[in-house]
């Protein structure tokens, strides 16, 4: 089977694909024939090693992919059967979905909801599933499409441009905000009704004009804490990455005089049941134009070239990798 392999030399990270044998892949109780995988900013992170993401070496990439079962051992799944995976560990620290074939534990798997198939589900991926789960919080904060404008950092991204179409199908008002001129007409396309510089979000004080009802953040550091200092009262700030740092230099101010909300969302380790809740969301909440203006389809072998693109900011939307 095919692989993508990395290796470490002389503390630099190295990366080819390989042909190595089935017998060499880790233990679990389900097999899967991989169909398609995605590329991450955290697999771009992993296969450049700008990112002390892999600790154990060698490693097979891939946070995400989804295939057909081909032995299981596990009751719930059948040979044969669609099935999707992102997050636990994945990728990191157990192989992944850059290969042609993956073992891994049956709790972590998702059934293909009705609607999606392996491209579409990669299309979406970690990044599509991260943006739906962050939409879902500032549901759960009562932020409503009539509670005001959504700001979305990042939002040339993965993660960011889902959560703009995600929004704008459910009826938000949504403002963008990018370092990319290059981007914005592909913003525009999927629903944003303003575009903002990320020039604009380097220099905060502790309180600023209210502005947002809601925010998916994925910049952290000082975009997030000059989204903080613009939250309406009683707003909802959803972040889910670090693209810009993991520092964050603001004040309790937000939090106590406006009743702002700082909810964190993982994708990792989400409890099964969200996630089927995620996943059977995005197959009703994205529209069809979504799969066919987010994707670039490359090979396995492409895989270390387009992880340098997304580390360079070179890319937008979503690279989906085909692996047989």
């Amino acid at each position: 089977m095919q692989a993508l392999i990395l290796e470490q030399q002389d503390g630099k990270t190295l990366a080819s694909v390989q042909t190595i044998e089935e017998s060499r892949l880790p233990e679990g109780d389900v097999t899967v024939d991989i169909d398609w995988s995605s590329l991450n900013y955290k697999d771009a992170l992993a296969i450049t090693g700008k990112g002390k993401i892999i600790r154990n070496f060698p490693m097979v990439p891939g946070i995400d992919f989804a295939g057909r079962v081909h032995t299981s051992e596990d009751p719930r799944f059948h040979a044969g059967q669609q099935v999707l995976l992102t997050g636990w560990g994945v990728g990191e620290n157990h192989w992944g979905g850059l290969a042609a074939q993956a073992r891994v534990k049956g709790d972590w798997l998702v059934p293909m909801p009705t609607g999606l198939d392996g491209r579409k589900a990669m299309i979406i991926g970690t990044a599509g599933f991260t943006a739906m789960l962050c939409v879902m919080a500032l549901e759960d904060a009562g932020i409503r499409p009539e509670s005001g404008e959504i700001v979305v950092t990042g939002a040339s991204g993965g993660v960011g441009s889902t959560a703009v179409t995600l929004l704008h199908k459910l009826g938000y008002q949504v403002a963008a905000v990018t370092g990319r001129e290059s981007t914005h007409d592909y913003l525009r396309q999927l629903g944003a009704n303003r575009i903002l510089g990320r020039d604009e979000f380097a220099e905060t004080r502790p309180l600023e004009k209210q502005i947002w009802a809601g925010a998916v953040d994925t910049v952290g550091d000082k975009v997030l804490a000059k989204v903080l200092a613009q939250m309406n009262y009683g707003g909802c700030v959803a972040a889910c990455g670090l693209a810009g740092g993991f520092a964050l230099p603001t004040t309790v101010m937000p939090f106590i005089l406006r009743n702002v909300r700082l909810q964190g969302v993982d994708s990792v380790m989400t409890p099964a049941a969200r996630r089927a809740e995620a996943w059977e969301r995005l197959s009703r909440d994205l529209p069809e134009s979504f799969y066919a203006q987010s994707a670039t389809e490359i090979s396995l072998s492409q895989a270390p070239e387009y992880a340098s693109k997304i580390m360079d900011n070179q890319f937008h939307g979503r690279a989906l990798v085909k692996i047989v």
